[in-house]
């Protein structure tokens, strides 16, 4: 009992140690902490900027919409108002809305004066299904399908804009997780650096140490809480950065013309997702940057 009575006492001296330490060494603390904040506010944003880009995307998607046109042989509306079943059964179609001759003639000429539409008789239309997909990258397929439905006689479907969408998701993607990763190593060897500059004042008392018998997880561990504290501490404040960069850019562009034409996503919905990515790395940056830093001046 004794024994591990004296091990719990050294271990939270140790503790104490690492976290003296975040004080003794005030500046090195304090650009460690601004490092690791700049650095996840960075990453956070690009992030942040991807999720609104790829959801203006699926409202644009949601806006693009196939055109299936009933065969002109089709005259009886029941019986071509029968043909959702199998068109709702092609994959890929996400919803589809039946649009009589009389519907699409009344959508004729509310886009027209209405004089233009003098002598125009409801049979000159046809009965169509206007139809939403799941995945505009599909299009080309499901159209072909479409087709292929007994009745339906002509598919019209902006394959040209389908392809413009998924080129840029795809290029958002791969830029936005290029740059996640870039940051995320540049994080690790800034704060790994500049935990080295606060322990090469100490690098005599870590060769003493040494010398003396201590083993290199007795000397490693308060740098790992050091750098564990000064991790968590940059995590929480650019989480709390973020959120009002986030908030103050998001409120310009509502109230401002792009808010007529763009939508944002509220940073309610991704918060906690944030939250525990901005600790869960400056945990990991700080514990891997607090072991590294010290790591040549074990080798005595």
């Amino acid at each position: 009992m004794g024994i591990t009575a004296m091990r719990l006492s050294r271990y939270s001296y140790l503790i104490r140690e690492g976290f003296r330490s975040i004080t003794t060494h005030g500046f090195m603390s304090f650009a460690s902490v601004t490092i690791i904040m700049a650095c996840l506010i960075i990453m956070g944003s690009v992030s942040l900027l991807s999720v609104n880009i790829d959801a203006l995307i699926k409202d644009l998607e949601n806006e693009n919409e196939i055109v299936a046109f009933v065969d002109e042989e089709i005259k009886d509306e029941s019986q071509a108002a029968a043909l959702q079943s199998s068109i709702e059964a092609v994959p890929n179609v996400a919803s589809v809305t039946f649009v009589s001759r009389d519907d699409a003639m009344d959508r004729f000429m509310s886009q027209y004066d209405e004089d233009f539409g003098v002598g125009i008789d409801a049979d000159v239309f046809r009965h169509r299904f206007v139809i939403q997909l799941a995945d505009i990258a599909l299009m080309s397929s499901t159209k072909a399908n479409l087709e292929a439905v007994p009745g339906v006689a002509k598919v019209n479907a902006h394959l040209e804009y389908a392809s413009f969408f998924v080129t840029v998701r795809n290029i958002v993607s791969v830029v936005s997780l290029v740059l996640i990763v870039i940051l995320v190593f540049v994080s690790v060897f800034i704060m790994s650096n500049t935990i080295k500059l606060a322990t090469f004042g100490r690098r005599e008392e870590i060769a003493i140490m040494k010398m003396v018998g201590a083993s290199n997880g007795f000397i490693r561990l308060p740098f790992v809480v050091e750098g564990l504290v000064l991790g968590i501490l940059g995590g929480g404040l650019a989480f709390v950065a973020e959120w009002g960069i986030y908030s103050l850019i998001s409120s310009r562009l509502v109230s401002g013309l792009a808010g007529s034409f763009i939508s944002v996503v509220p940073f309610s919905s991704v918060a906690m997702p944030v939250f525990i990515i901005f600790m869960a790395t400056g945990i990991l940056v700080g514990a891997f940057g607090g072991v590294n830093a010290i790591r040549n001046y074990l080798k005595v």
